[in-house]
């Protein structure tokens, strides 16, 4: 398999950690002057090639190859430029397989990321574990699965994952992988040095597997405190892509981290259309002081957003609506509520501190041990939650 097809394992299983669906309530413009969407434009070589793709399927809507392909090109799309409606284009690509109970393992595989993306793990994990079956040797499915178990909270089983995608993949991917699971399983400083390693042995790589990796050392070195080495990773980062939408959130997590918040609005202008990255607009504009019409409005916005989401069903973004309720509308009990029902989804560092802080604000320590507990077990390795954990004993 090519090393960009892991990638866009990796890169679809991080939009899930990002952002989803950006929907809101109907807006009526106060004027036709206002500026309400930047649509692409028209000569941009990406919407050029996807029109053509658009044609061509249109033509033959049951080619399998061509309609992959297509929903290939809008699934990197929707990473690409921060716009997860692409993914909805992407299974309208595949429609006339989406539905089936067991499609071609191409359109399988594109659906697992799909619905992993809406936070549907189990169903995409059948699908990968489907395609599995029938190819052993797929290395991409291989990275989803890892990823997603990762997400999960199912070290085991990613690292087995990681140890199958090892004979598959190039020393740098299959080492990402691993590091990935080693980095919150109490080995985050062996996994930072040997990532590093790595990446430097493999200096011929491509940008999109070096901004992989060089986004999972930015966040190692910021879990550790390492404010230098993690802003130096980041800007390296960012002049790979500087419109990846997960590297966009979690360096303006960083800066706001940092009390950088006019650096995290300048990173993020035009980013709102996200609902993740309008989230961190908004928190920057607060740290900044900034509580006027611009932090109404993007409040506002948010909350419209998240009824949206509400009423569709779609419990995607329960991490960043438990922030906006904790740090914007300050209401601790509902972001625990929030952040307690993500928990039980998903098991990243950032899950278990929207748990700790909204515990701490409830003051609620009871609220908090499930999380405690899991850090204690597996050894997780980040300054922001001990300092969490230590303020939540002494609430005890």
């Amino acid at each position: 398999m090519q090393k960009n097809s892991c990638r866009r394992a990796q890169a679809a299983c991080a939009l899930a950690l990002a952002a989803a669906a950006a929907c809101a309530s109907p807006y009526t413009p106060a004027s036709g002057a206002e500026v309400v969407e930047l649509l692409p434009r028209r000569a941009d070589p990406l919407q050029l090639q996807l029109r053509a793709l658009r044609g061509e399927l249109s033509a033959h809507p049951r080619d399998l190859a061509l309609a992959t392909r297509l929903a290939q090109r809008y699934i990197a799309a929707a990473r690409g430029e921060s716009d997860p409606r692409y993914l909805g284009y992407a299974q309208a690509a595949l429609a006339p397989w989406w539905s089936l109970p067991a499609p071609p393992p191409a359109v399988r595989l594109l659906r697992a990321t799909v619905l992993q993306s809406l936070h549907q793990f189990d169903a995409a994990l059948r699908d990968l574990d489907a395609v599995l079956a029938a190819q052993p040797g797929n290395a991409q499915a291989w990275l989803t699965r890892a990823t997603v178990q990762t997400v999960r909270g199912d070290y085991a089983g990613a690292t087995a994952a990681c140890a199958r995608l090892s004979a598959l993949a190039d020393e740098l991917v299959s080492t990402a992988c691993l590091c990935a699971v080693a980095a919150v399983t109490g080995r985050a400083a062996k996994a930072e040095a040997l990532l590093e390693l790595t990446l430097r042995r493999g200096a011929g790589a491509p940008a999109e597997i070096r901004l992989w990796v060089l986004t999972q050392l930015a966040e190692m070195a910021a879990r550790r405190g390492d404010a230098a080495n993690a802003a130096a990773r980041f800007e390296l980062t960012l002049a790979l892509d500087g419109r990846d939408s997960y590297l966009l959130g979690a360096y303006a997590d960083f800066l706001l981290e940092q009390g950088r918040g006019a650096d995290a609005l300048r990173l993020l202008r035009g980013q709102g259309r996200v609902d993740a990255l309008l989230l961190r607009q908004a928190l920057a504009l607060r740290q900044e002081g900034a509580a006027g019409p611009a932090l109404a409005a993007a409040a506002a916005e948010l909350g419209a957003r998240f009824a949206a989401a509400a009423q569709r069903g779609d419990s995607v973004h329960r991490r960043e609506q438990a922030r906006f309720e904790l740090h914007l509308r300050r209401d601790a009990r509902a972001a625990l509520a929030l952040a307690q029902s993500n928990w039980a989804v998903q098991k990243e560092p950032a899950d278990m501190r929207i748990v700790l802080e909204a515990a701490l604000q409830a003051r609620d320590a009871a609220a908090a041990a499930p999380v405690l507990r899991w850090i204690a077990e597996h050894r997780v390795e980040d300054l922001a939650l001990a300092r969490l954990a230590r303020q939540l004993r002494q609430l005890s």
